[in-house]
């Protein structure tokens, strides 16, 4: 494994690899000890140009379980507050000796470039870009989905006629887009739900169904409903009347929850708006994932790393360019 920049070009073999070692990596963390000596003497850069908390530490807490000496570079107080590109900020992590760099930035495509520029020999993972993907947390969506439904026997099961509704701000959302490549090749069927204003113009190449009532999506019983950040500080326009409607028409309540399947998860990727995109009632129900998805974040990002690092006697596949990847 060489980078990790999306889900789009991941195969249903390189995904299943990830979930797997993901798999052994939580047995380890369910240790006493949980620390690990894989990656000693390795150098992991998180390079947030976004703020973060839940990535950015989960990012950081598999680097240490592995062992790995952790550098954490905000852009906010450092050199590229004066200007600085990035092709100068990843010269730098060059000369540092960086082996891989985590990386996430406002600009779709930054990851991609950072890892083919040249500036820097270190492994790149897209801690998320812009509104274009956030792989990691796809990754961890899905381990959480299939531990929930297979339990101890997930090893090698893919997602195959699972139902999943990702419901919300899906014109600005990442999470959106890698959950609905990665589920599409995992075999899932994905029902996007959203205001009109809130889906791109031309979705027509996405493998997902489109529909704006979300108590239509509710009927259809899916086995995950997928709640989305409502990302108001992307919004520079009035995609709703008032965050009071949007609750109304789209946010998860009391009402709704009942109306779900209870075999059904409920799943949020954080930090959550409770009250608009869903109620305290769902956020803490049993049928809730969003816990487990913190914690299965750590081990997703730890089979990453991994992989990246250490992991170079397995396959690897490439894509049309040439380009190594997972």
């Amino acid at each position: 494994m060489r980078h990790l920049l999306d889900t789009a070009t991941l195969t249903r073999e390189d995904a299943l690899r990830i979930l797997d070692t993901a798999e052994d990596m939580s047995d380890t963390q369910r240790r006493e000890v949980k620390k690990l000596p894989t990656l000693r003497g390795k150098t992991v850069v998180n390079l947030f140009f976004e703020d973060s908390t839940r990535t950015r530490i989960s990012f950081e807490a598999a680097a240490k379980r592995l062992s790995a000496d952790v550098i954490n570079f905000a852009a906010k107080g450092s050199s590229v507050s004066k200007g600085e590109s990035l092709q100068d900020t990843a010269q730098t992590l060059q000369a540092m000796g960086a082996d891989a760099v985590v990386i996430r930035h406002g600009a779709s495509g930054a990851p991609h470039t950072l890892a083919t520029s040249g500036w820097i020999t270190a492994g790149v993972v897209n801690a998320g870009d812009g509104t274009h993907e956030h792989p990691t947390q796809a990754l961890l969506d899905a381990f959480t989905m299939r531990k929930r439904l297979y339990g101890d026997d997930s090893r090698g099961r893919d997602l195959s006629g699972t139902r999943v509704a990702i419901v919300g701000d899906v014109l600005h959302s990442r999470v959106a887009r890698s959950n609905m490549w990665l589920l599409h090749t995992l075999g899932a069927h994905v029902t996007l739900v959203a205001p009109p204003t809130l889906v791109p113009q031309d979705v027509s190449a996405w493998p997902a169904q489109i529909v704006y009532d979300l108590d239509e999506a509710i009927a259809a019983a899916p086995d995950v409903l997928m709640l989305l950040r409502i990302q108001l500080e992307r919004m520079n326009a009035a995609y709703f009347p008032s965050e009071r409607e949007y609750a109304r028409r789209w946010g998860f309540d009391a009402r709704r929850l009942a109306a779900l399947g209870a075999d059904s998860m409920v799943m949020h990727p954080g930090p959550m708006n409770r009250g608009l995109e869903i109620s305290a009632e769902a956020a803490d129900s049993a049928q809730s994932t969003v816990l487990e998805q913190v914690t299965n974040g750590v081990s997703v990002r730890m089979a990453v790393l991994y992989l990246l690092l250490a992991g170079s006697t397995t396959s690897t596949a490439t894509t049309s360019t040439g380009e190594e990847r997972v």
